[in-house]
């Protein structure tokens, strides 16, 4: 698997040791402050592909972050019909949407085999109030939270199916060279009807603009694997 040469599923790791600090925490943060954060995290076995971590409407409690593998994040609508609101990889924080109404709003649940940092909300606040660039930190990924809502609410009004994928492509990408791993060369843990979900697109249109993309020698796909070709066009297409 790609991400686990990243932060292996090994609930034994460390804050300090892990190489997705630097996205998870603060870089300001020194060493005695890590150690406390560390106290407070939970660490569990790995989640295997479809182990959800917590149900919409479940009490909030705890944020996560990913160490390895993927998360999906969803809701179920009035019709009982599923909506994809996120994706989240390796560094990257979940479980803020239940900050609001002390209740989660999404479910989330693994799309392959994963492992998760949980840190306790409130021993999370008790030690914001002592390290305040930790408090601004966590102020920081809910507004990535709130911003990325929006741009998913401008990706769906996006005119073209072209469009809504060059986007999630070049977001993807950019994630991985935050990552530092290729932003070219990638293996997307997301199904095709999964991302069609979450771009408001049937599978079959999905499947299509790979496809002209392939023509188009903007990307090679083979299955789940993926190689960007023309990242200039790509981003041009994804404003």
């Amino acid at each position: 698997m790609l991400m686990d040469s990243v932060c292996p599923h090994n609930n034994t790791f460390h804050c300090s040791d892990c190489r997705m600090n630097a996205l998870c925490l603060p870089l300001a943060l020194q060493t005695r402050e890590v150690e406390r954060l560390d106290e407070i995290i939970q660490r569990g076995k790995p989640l295997q592909k479809d182990h959800h971590i917590y149900h919409a409407g479940e009490e909030f409690d705890s944020v996560f972050a990913v160490r390895s593998g993927s998360i999906k994040s969803y809701t179920i609508s009035n019709n009982g019909q599923e909506q994809v609101t996120g994706f989240h990889l390796p560094g990257e924080i979940f479980g803020m949407d239940g900050i609001g109404q002390n209740r989660y709003t999404n479910s989330a649940v693994a799309m392959e085999t994963s492992s998760i940092c949980e840190i306790p909300f409130n021993r999370l606040q008790e030690l914001s109030i002592a390290i305040p660039t930790l408090q601004r930190h966590f102020f920081q990924l809910m507004s990535l939270e709130i911003t990325g809502e929006q741009q998913l609410l401008s990706l769906l009004s996006k005119n073209t199916a072209e469009e809504r994928v060059a986007t999630l492509l070049m977001s993807i990408s950019n994630r991985n060279f935050r990552l530092k791993l290729s932003a070219t060369r990638f293996r997307l843990p997301m199904s095709r009807a999964d991302i069609g979900n979450y771009l408001g697109l049937t599978v079959e249109t999905v499947s299509r603009v790979l496809s002209r993309f392939q023509k188009q020698d903007l990307l090679k796909v083979d299955k789940k694997e993926v190689e960007l070709l023309n990242l200039d066009r790509l981003r041009e297409l994804a404003n």
